[in-house]
């Protein structure tokens, strides 16, 4: 796939078109299993900025959203204990894809098929602008945290573990 400056519209944009949320699009060349190293690589960007939508859930098989920095994993234990779950596990790639609507490497918090709790990273909030999936391999866009996430009602834990 090569570059291109604007990207069809997804259920995502969408999303924030009629939200009226100002945003980028940042498009680079999906490799398979690169996750937000290689979109931060080609996009010349810091993979802390990057976040990643992971679909995930709890012991009653409930799903939720988690947003985490790029360059950080999600200490389970620590999201099911700031949730009141007794665990958190991540769901398998064709069940996130039943409730997001989304395929796994494209997953985006916004427009998603089926309405879940959204849960960030609290040091997400600091950063002035991230870049989050738009509803497709290859599709990031620019946000201000700080006005996309009451957008998705997301509430801030701290359960973030280094690289």
């Amino acid at each position: 796939m090569s570059r291109r400056e604007h990207a069809s519209e997804t259920p995502a944009t969408a999303f924030l078109k009629r939200a009226k949320l100002a945003y980028t699009e940042h498009l680079y060349d999906y490799v398979d299993r690169g996750g937000t190293a290689e979109s931060a690589r080609q996009l010349g960007v810091d993979e802390h900025h990057v976040v990643k939508t992971l679909v995930m859930q709890d012991d009653a098989a409930r799903p939720l959203i988690v947003l985490m920095h790029g360059d950080r994993q999600v200490s389970l234990k620590a999201l099911a204990r700031e949730i009141g779950a007794r665990k958190v596990e991540p769901c398998a790639p064709e069940v996130a894809q039943r409730h997001s609507g989304y395929r796994v490497g494209g997953t985006s918090p916004f427009g998603t098929k089926k309405a879940m709790p959204v849960y960030v990273e609290a040091g997400v909030l600091d950063l002035p602008l991230i870049y989050i999936n738009g509803g497709r391999r290859g599709y990031l866009v620019g946000v201000d945290p700080r006005v996309a996430m009451p957008l998705l009602q997301a509430r801030a834990v701290n359960c973030a573990l280094a690289g």
